[in-house]
């Protein structure tokens, strides 16, 4: 026990002189830090893009939501139904009923293009006909400006998504569908979800601007319960008049973020890796000149019986703890520079623009931290072992 305690006694006070000559190199110092926290705010700002976009995505749906398509459809772009088809979804055993009838909305899906505010470039944003259903169905649906649109009339509403990121989409503005302006009468939130990132009309008259007859290309609907999925789902792919796939609106959004998170998140991890490499060749050098700029000291120390394990020892934790400092740093910046910050980007499921905020969280910077760690721990381990090695007697010839 006592030699235990003398071992942690001696990394201590080896640590403790080493944290005290840090003054003395402070650019190297620097350097290191600085390098893992570039390193931090990368791996983090790029990550936080693939979160900000999931959660948009997550936030679309409830347990209690499903969404109906054609068999076979991966996305609302290629899907098709006919009044009948929605009529039979609408009546289907599951759905919650209201005193105005089931919670179903039948919607059309197009695109139509618009400029962005930032670049004035052209680029394609869902324009969405929904039914009157459509408000109970997304239940956190509330206006935040203006009003609803009226049933039967050219006029449409935005999200709030929408009309930061596109030209013309605030209230009194307009909107070209086909041939015709319509006017922006309110912008409404649903609570982060992509639906923000749409214009939404009446389904009806949408159709008629677009010659589409009466077809819509999916069914959204509101269940009695997370449990009456099921069985709604069974009704459906069961009864022979319908050729349909049922997901819950949960499910069908995590489907369509695949795409873009993998490739962000792919992305993110190669650039972190190669910005860690240049961190760990910092980390290393700033460990091999506080090695030779201690080398009496340390031949001084395993003079007076200080052990070779106690220095690996204590010069990882100095090489650790300004990894962890660099991914401290590096953390705040990222929070600071990219929580929260609001873009958009394309959904490859549907080729439309999807906006969403960028969303560092815990667990991205967790991830940051444990990469500090990492690049502290291989660029301090190959400096510790070198000075433990070093023999006791060309260390004291440096006296």
């Amino acid at each position: 026990m006592a030699g235990l305690l003398n071992w942690f006694s001696q990394i201590a006070s080896i640590t403790r002189f080493g944290l005290l000559s840090i003054p003395q190199r402070r650019g190297a110092v620097t350097a290191t830090v600085i390098g893992i926290a570039g390193v931090v705010v990368v791996l983090v700002g790029v990550l936080s893009i693939a979160a900000g976009f999931r959660r948009a995505m997550v936030n679309s749906g409830s347990a209690d939501a499903a969404i109906v398509l054609r068999s076979g459809s991966d996305s609302e772009m290629v899907s098709g139904l006919g009044r009948h088809d929605t009529r039979l979804i609408a009546d289907a055993p599951g759905v919650a009923r209201t005193a105005d009838g089931p919670l179903a909305s039948a919607e059309l899906f197009v695109i139509i293009n618009l400029p962005k505010r930032a670049t004035g470039t052209d680029a394609n944003v869902p324009l969405r006909g929904v039914e009157g259903a459509a408000v109970r169905v997304r239940d956190r649906l509330k206006m935040v400006e203006g009003r609803m649109f009226e049933w039967g009339k050219n006029e449409v509403i935005v999200g709030t998504g929408a009309a930061r990121e596109f030209t013309g989409l605030e209230v009194g503005g307009t909107v070209k569908v086909g041939r015709e302006s319509w006017p922006v009468v309110g912008v409404f939130s649903v609570g982060g979800g992509v639906a923000e990132s749409e214009v939404w009309s009446d389904a009806k008259v949408l159709q008629a601007a677009y010659h589409r007859g009466d077809s819509f290309q999916s069914v959204y609907a509101r269940l009695n319960s997370p449990a009456a999925f099921q069985p709604f789902k069974d009704a459906l792919t069961s009864n022979p008049q319908l050729s349909v796939k049922v997901l819950r609106q949960s499910e069908h959004y995590a489907e369509q973020s695949q795409v873009i998170t993998r490739l962000v998140t792919t992305l993110g991890f190669l650039i972190g890796f190669l910005m860690a490499i240049g961190a760990v060749f910092g980390a290393l050098n700033t460990m091999y000149s506080a090695v030779a700029a201690r080398t009496r000291e340390i031949g001084t120390l395993r003079a007076l019986g200080f052990g070779g394990g106690a220095v690996v020892s204590a010069l990882m934790i100095e090489s650790v703890l300004l990894a962890l400092v660099g991914g401290l740093l590096g953390g705040g910046l990222a929070y600071a520079g990219f929580n929260n910050y609001h873009a958009a980007t394309m959904n490859w499921q549907s080729f439309s623009q999807v906006t969403f905020a960028f969303a560092v969280t815990p667990q991205l910077l967790v991830q940051g931290i444990i990469w500090a760690t990492i690049i502290g721990l291989i660029g301090g381990l190959l400096p510790a072992i070198r000075a433990a090695r070093q023999p006791i007697a060309a260390a004291l010839r440096e006296l």
